[in-house]
């Protein structure tokens, strides 16, 4: 039997909340008998996972995550290439999709409510816990220390204290007549209701991870609180015991409230801010309308849901309203604005025969457009999914962080019990308060939250602003690779030129007829993808008249072409020779068209005044294609193709940053280096006539030289080459071979593409070498600080509320960051 296909499902992760935890699942999941790879993704709460089905399940999945002590969905089910489901049941994903929406807004207002109501009632508790502070404040401050940085910091505790109790009592006498036992006993409810409801998540996760052996956030935040909690129960319940040993009934309750409200807090502006960075991302489903109009077959017109479109429908698109789903124009012309595709402001002039994509808006017009895919499997799909796969791979930057968190949060625990030791040991029992103070604060302030957000954080907006641009990331690592590149290799026919060349020439050997020949040629071109191919159908359909080739091997439609305009001779056994050309039967004869070394090689005589007029062509930077029938010469036409507009100023920006611009073309070598000489690659960076292997190994030789490339490209013959380079690139309209082994595609026929993704990667470096350095900088500091390092010099301890609200200062810091990434290049 042979090996099940690898399926890649992408479903949703519920309950993590930091890098420890994205690390624990991704494990668990890899650990699954039949998982080849899996990616957790901690902003958007999704993990990728690719597995062999026949060795494991989407339910396995989902147990296994369960099982860690997290929450799993399963992903939406998608209607089918044969699915046959009417309205009232394709209607189900887009209902799935808003009430994901409703229960995640939903979601984010309790969490909203519960940090409120948590940080208000730490304020309060601070307040009534102000006639219990003694001569113990619960901010201990520097009380003691010579010199002018004492000086500048140092508040007397007693006078501080003093002034505090004065004006409380001038505004609430009150609360100084009020029990101290009754005062601790009402602390004790309003706490224990707070952290049994909105504290809840924390210890639940917590225990969770302790039954599985795992440790994170949760775990820190429940023992920050739960120990400020049980201790001030215990002085509250048992203070006796407390004034037996000489300890202060010191209670805590408006620590572990303002810690927990604090971290509640953070979660509420990194939510806010991660939605802030996954906005476009959702934004894309949201461009293609709900409803289209489908034309019946006796001509009616009606509303049905978009996933009841099946290919071959006729669909009516009106003025203003948005294209339904990737198809063709069948009848009428229109502007189409696919700025949201392309980038390009100006909208596209559509008529028949012309493609359209899936979320466009129809600006003029009223268009017929013939369904050619699926809702769900279109354009749009496609960019929509490889922007959450490129978002949920890990960077190498982020493989690094991984492992930190790994061993964060052991580490924390260990240094917080080594600490509370510490404090004990030197102190005794009257340092308690101090002890278990600085023990608190070690917890809290060592959340790994900025560690865990530093890169994916950075990463998501990054492609986020790439899609933008109309730059297509297919994997977190090409964008991190991309910023280390020192070498650009550029394709000649459809990157640096437009690949829609046209024939200038055609001359006919002795002995045959300009018509017959032409026809001849059409019909075989009609069958291949080549750009000169459709050069060849589009100067014949000008000459014999439209509507006279048909391919009979079924083929992508050329720029400019569609499926019916071509008819007539029978073209069998097509065969195409990659970097030469093709041949097939067409009718009776047996013809071949592509270069002289094509016909060469198959012992075809080359007559010699075309082999004259061949060099002239390629001098003056044509393409010669010769055309031979039945095993003679009986053509050769001049093909010259249009540099891009932006390609001069692209390569000029390219080599201004200090990088080597080489031409890598199969065309010989005259017609590559005029084309070199009008976008200002230097004639020795000129590689031509080279065959997809020979643009391989051009690749592998710079990489053995110690060079990092970067291949652009667009067509098949580049594939090989794209699939080795560091960082390979696919431009727009390319075919399917290469946009799949590339790792960036550029959405926009322009190579201003290029220099603007080069700017981006190094932005993005920036940002996550800064959230980085920042989130390790900051718990390399803020743990010593919290441990009580500056007490015996500066008697500086600091306080377990202000250690919360310093951790969630820092993860906030770190989205922050990213987010400026928003406007970048």
């Amino acid at each position: 039997m042979p090996p099940a296909e690898p399926v890649s499902v992408t479903f949703a992760v519920k309950g993590m909340s930091c890098a420890a935890c994205q690390g624990f699942v991704e494990r668990r999941l890899q650990q699954q008998p039949g998982v080849l790879q899996a990616n957790v993704n901690l902003l958007l709460h999704e993990a990728t996972v690719a597995f062999d089905a026949g060795n494991t399940s989407i339910d396995d999945l989902i147990a296994t995550v369960r099982a860690s002590g997290y929450d799993a969905e399963p992903p939406a089910a998608s209607p089918s290439e044969d699915s046959s489901a009417d309205s009232s049941e394709t209607l189900g994903a887009f209902d799935q999709r808003a009430r994901a929406e409703q229960q995640e807004q939903t979601a984010y207002r309790l969490l909203r409510w519960q940090a409120v109501a948590t940080l208000a009632c730490g304020c309060a508790s601070m307040l009534v816990s102000i006639p219990l502070m003694g001569a113990h404040p619960p901010f201990q401050k520097v009380v003691a220390s010579p010199g002018w940085f004492a000086f500048a910091l140092s508040i007397s505790a007693s006078s501080t204290m003093d002034a505090i109790n004065s004006a409380t009592q001038r505004l609430l006498p009150w609360l100084f007549s009020v029990p101290a036992q009754q005062l601790r006993a009402v602390l004790l409810l309003v706490t224990a209701a707070l952290l049994a409801t909105a504290g809840r998540r924390f210890f639940r996760k917590a225990w969770a991870g302790l039954r599985h052996g795992n440790a994170d956030m949760s775990t820190l935040v429940a023992l920050g609180t739960g120990a400020a909690f049980g201790y001030s129960s215990a002085v509250t319940l048992w203070p006796r015991w407390f004034t037996a040993h000489g300890v202060p009934l010191d209670v805590y309750y408006d620590a572990a409230l303002l810690i927990l409200g604090f971290v509640l807090l953070g979660n509420v502006l990194e939510a806010r801010a991660k939605r802030q960075t996954v906005s476009a991302l959702h934004g894309l489903l949201a461009l293609a309308p709900r409803v289209a109009v489908r034309v019946e077959p006796d001509g009616s017109l009606a509303d049905v849901a978009l996933e009841a479109l099946a290919p071959g429908d006729l669909v009516l698109v009106r003025p203003g309203g948005r294209i339904p789903v990737d198809g063709e124009v069948v009848d009428g012309a229109s502007a189409v604005d696919e700025s949201m595709l392309t980038g390009e402001p100006m909208p596209v002039d559509k008529a028949a025969g012309d493609r359209l994509t899936g979320g466009t808006v129809n600006t003029s017009g009223a268009l017929r457009m013939r369904v050619l895919r699926r809702a769900g499997q279109g354009t749009l799909a496609e960019i929509h999914k490889l922007l959450r796969e490129a978002q949920g791979t890990h960077a190498p930057m982020q493989q690094l962080a991984d492992r930190v968190s790994r061993v964060f949060v052991p580490v924390i625990v260990g240094i917080a019990g080594a600490t509370f030791a510490a404090w004990l040991w030197l102190g005794g029992a009257a340092s308690l308060p101090h002890a278990f103070a600085a023990t608190v604060a070690v917890l809290v302030i060592a959340c790994p939250c900025a560690m865990g957000l530093a890169v994916p954080a950075a990463l998501m907006v990054a492609t986020g602003r790439g899609a933008r641009m109309g730059l297509l990331f297919r994997s977190a690592e090409a964008l991190e690779q991309l910023r280390l590149v020192d070498t650009v290799l550029l394709d000649k026919t459809g990157t640096l030129t437009e690949g829609r060349p046209s024939i200038g020439s055609f001359t006919v050997a002795p002995g045959f007829d300009e018509a017959a020949v032409l026809r001849a040629a059409a019909a075989l071109e009609a069958a291949s993808e080549h750009p000169l191919a459709g050069a060849v159908v589009r100067v014949a359909e000008a000459r014999l008249g439209t509507g006279v080739f048909k391919p009979a091997t079924p083929r992508r439609p050329l720029p400019g072409q569609h499926e019916g305009q071509l008819s007539a001779d029978t073209v069998t056994g097509f065969q195409a020779h990659s970097g030469f050309g093709a041949e097939a039967q067409v009718g009776a004869q047996h013809v071949l068209a592509g270069s002289a070394a094509l016909l060469e090689r198959e012992g075809i005589a080359l007559p010699p005044a075309l082999v004259q007029l061949a060099l002239r062509l390629a001098s003056d930077g044509s393409t010669p294609l010769w055309v031979a029938l039945d095993g003679v010469a009986a053509a050769l036409l001049g093909a010259s193709d249009t540099v891009r507009s932006g390609s001069k100023a692209a390569v000029a920006a390219l080599q201004a940053r200090g990088l080597r611009v080489v031409l890598l073309s199969g065309d010989i070598e005259s017609s590559a280096q005029a084309i070199a000489a009008l976008v200002g690659i230097p004639a020795d960076a000129v590689i031509a006539g080279v065959l997809p292997a020979g643009k391989l190994d051009v690749v592998r030789r710079l990489q053995e030289q110690g060079r990092k490339v970067l291949m652009v490209g667009d067509g098949i013959n580049d594939a090989p080459a794209l699939a080795q380079a560091e960082v390979g690139m696919a431009m727009a309209g390319g075919t399917e071979i290469a946009v799949h082994a590339s790792d960036i595609t550029l959405l926009r026929a322009d190579l201003g593409g290029i220099p603007q993704a080069l700017r981006l990667a190094g932005a993005t470096g920036r940002i996550m070498r800064q959230n980085f350095g920042w989130a390790l900088g900051y718990n390399l500091l803020a743990v010593p600080l919290a441990a009580g390092v500056l007490y015996p010099t500066l008697h500086v301890l600091l306080s377990p509320v202000l250690a919360s609200a310093a951790m969630a200062a820092s993860s906030l810091s770190v989205v922050l960051n990213s987010l400026r990434l928003r406007s970048a290049a």
